[in-house]
């Protein structure tokens, strides 16, 4: 809930607080234009990836593709959150693109989550219910469940779209991301703040805990079996370490932090406990951002057969160029054989 994690100026203006304006400025843009270049080369480059092999397409394939997508679209926006803090908090890019740049962390963050959520399940029947998953797992379904996770977490997040830029009279400036009254709308952020944790953190994360219980067990429990399965089993084990490494830095410090931070909101601190939480909101939401960086990990070293399409593609790459070399070695010799005529004659 960014509107209500991003008031260090205002409430440093309404008390004798100090301001945590320069810190904040400092690090969200600094945090932002990181998680730009490295979210555009990662993401870019394995959407490519994927695209280009899409022949080789599978469920696993398709939520790949979608989560890709959702980071794309989110650090695309980013640039103008850079632009945002480097003007030390002043926004010249008119309301729609504030709400949208809004909307879209929000969407990718939770995108990232359910995604995240269907892959595990669909390892963990791959993994426990291997004859049951060649029937029930399919490419169509796959892009049912991709289109039921868009539409969802799109209207879910709407409530982002709802607040714009606005002007603060104290600092004489047109703000975004922060909220233009404290007051009025908080019970309505703590609503919204609970409703979001439950459904797009609690929920997926034990749906995700219970399928890598699962998965571990039936590891585990196999000798012979388990020894075919071997590359299944690896891919596994590197998503469940990818995945809870994602969780635990970047999804599970920003939700705890944003409900401790409502919840303080509601009663009277000290100054050095509201900037140590505003300090805190500020470190955690750039973590939260950076999701879109360890994705790429998860397509590299736990996606089906990512490696292996980055070999064949680079082989289409390398034949292209050697039959265009070969096109062209033609009519280099019949230019020297050309220039052999000229001189003779």
């Amino acid at each position: 809930m960014e509107q209500v994690n991003q008031t260090g100026s205002i409430e440093s203006n309404s008390t004798n607080c100090p301001s945590i304006d320069d810190f904040r400025n400092q690090v969200y843009s600094t945090s932002y234009s990181l998680i730009t270049v490295l979210g555009l080369v990662g993401n870019g480059f394995a959407l490519m990836v994927l695209i280009r092999t899409h022949r080789q397409s599978s469920p696993f394939h398709v939520y790949m593709l979608n989560l890709a997508v959702s980071d794309l679209l989110c650090v695309m926006t980013l640039p103008l959150r850079v632009l945002y803090y480097v003007n030390k908090g002043q926004w010249n890019h008119g309301d729609f693109l504030c709400r949208i740049s809004s909307y879209a962390l929000y969407v990718n963050l939770y995108c990232s989550i359910y995604f995240m959520a269907v892959m595990s399940v669909t390892r963990f029947l791959a993994i426990v219910y291997p004859v049951q998953n060649m029937r029930l797992v399919t490419e169509n379904r796959a892009r049912l469940v991709c289109v039921g996770v868009w539409v969802f977490i799109c209207l879910s997040s709407s409530p982002f779209l709802m607040s714009g830029q606005h002007f603060d009279p104290i600092t004489n400036k047109t703000k975004c991301f922060e909220p233009p009254d404290k007051g009025a709308g908080v019970q309505k952020l703590v609503i919204l703040n609970y409703l979001s944790l439950v459904l797009g953190f609690v929920l997926p994360f034990l749906v995700i805990l219970l399928c890598y219980a699962g998965i571990v067990r039936a590891l585990l429990s196999r000798t012979h079996a388990a020894r075919r399965q071997r590359g299944t089993g690896t891919r596994a084990i590197r998503m469940i370490v990818i995945v809870l490494l994602t969780f635990l830095i970047s999804f599970m410090p920003y939700h705890v932090q944003r409900s401790i931070h409502l919840t303080s909101l509601s009663r009277n601190a000290t100054c050095s406990e509201k900037v140590s939480m505003q300090k805190s909101v500020v470190v955690t939401l750039c973590l939260a951002a950076s999701n879109s960086c360890f994705d790429p990990l998860l397509y590299f070293f736990s996606g089906e057969g990512f490696r292996s399409r980055l070999s064949s593609l680079r082989q289409t790459m390398k034949g292209n160029s050697l039959n265009r070399t070969a096109r062209l070695k033609p009519i280099a010799g019949s230019e020297c054989g050309e220039n052999h005529q000229l001189k003779t004659s």
